[in-house]
């Protein structure tokens, strides 16, 4: 199996969001990779739903 083809910045990225050796990341099989950036992108979405949720919007000011 050939190393992933995508740039060192975006493994080193990656790398340290989805918590796996360098090394690894760029042997891990494909299909097996993008399923790990779909839960991270999941997450992620998830927490910015929820900050959204508890701030309150912000108030118009009446003229």
């Amino acid at each position: 199996m050939k190393p992933l083809q995508i740039s060192p910045e975006t493994a080193i990225t990656l790398s340290k969001q989805l918590g796996v050796p360098l090394e690894h990341l760029m042997h891990m099989p494909q299909h097996i990779l993008l399923e790990k950036i779909a839960e991270l992108s999941k997450k992620q979405s998830a927490e910015t739903d929820g900050k959204a949720a508890e701030t309150p919007p912000a108030e118009k000011e009446e003229q």
